[in-house]
Parts: C-alpha cells; sequence; structure tokens
C-alpha cells in the first residue's frame, strides 16, 4: 500500500493509473463520497470550464501554402529561404547591407 510523504504525496499505483488514463501532468480530481473520497482524472479545462486546447486544434494544418509539416519545419528553421512573394526582395536586403 503507498504510503503518504511529508509533503502531502502519494504515489497511485500503476495499476490504478493505467485504469484511469492518468499520465504525467494530468490533474486528478478527489470527489467526496459516503464511503470516503473517490479519484478521477481531470479533463484539461480552463476557469471558465473550456478545454485549453480548443483554440489550438487545427492549427498545424497547412492552411493556402499546401505546405507538408516536415516542409513548414525546415521554412520556420530556416532550413531554406522563405517565399516573400517579391523575388526582388533579396538583392535590396543584399544591397542595403
Amino acid at each position: 500500500m503507498p504510503r503518504v510523504t511529508t509533503k502531502g504525496q502519494v504515489t497511485i499505483p500503476k495499476e490504478i493509473r493505467e485504469t484511469l488514463g492518468i499520465e504525467p501532468g494530468d490533474e486528478i480530481a478527489f470527489e467526496e463520497v459516503e464511503s470516503g473520497y473517490k479519484i478521477q482524472k481531470k479533463e484539461p479545462t480552463t476557469a471558465d470550464g473550456e478545454d485549453p486546447f480548443e483554440k489550438y486544434r487545427g492549427s498545424a494544418d497547412s492552411g493556402d501554402t499546401g505546405d507538408t509539416m516536415p516542409e513548414r519545419m525546415r521554412r520556420l528553421r530556416g532550413e531554406y529561404p522563405r517565399d516573400s512573394g517579391d523575388e526582388n526582395d533579396d538583392d535590396e536586403s543584399e544591397a542595403n547591407a
């Protein structure tokens, strides 16, 4: 049986974590019931009850460029130049340097 540490922490046995789907970083909730307390995994929510990741869903879509994710990552890392739409931009920036 797990013991409570001096910091009030307890290790949830692996079998229970797997059954409840609890992973590192997850929040759990304790609910008082007649026989004691019930533990359950808490879904990620903000103070207003919304999923904090909902606004990011689909943000990795290729959008108008049609680039694949590896192509977008190479572009973000600067592994090849970004398309600016104006081929003269490179010439002007080199002349000003």
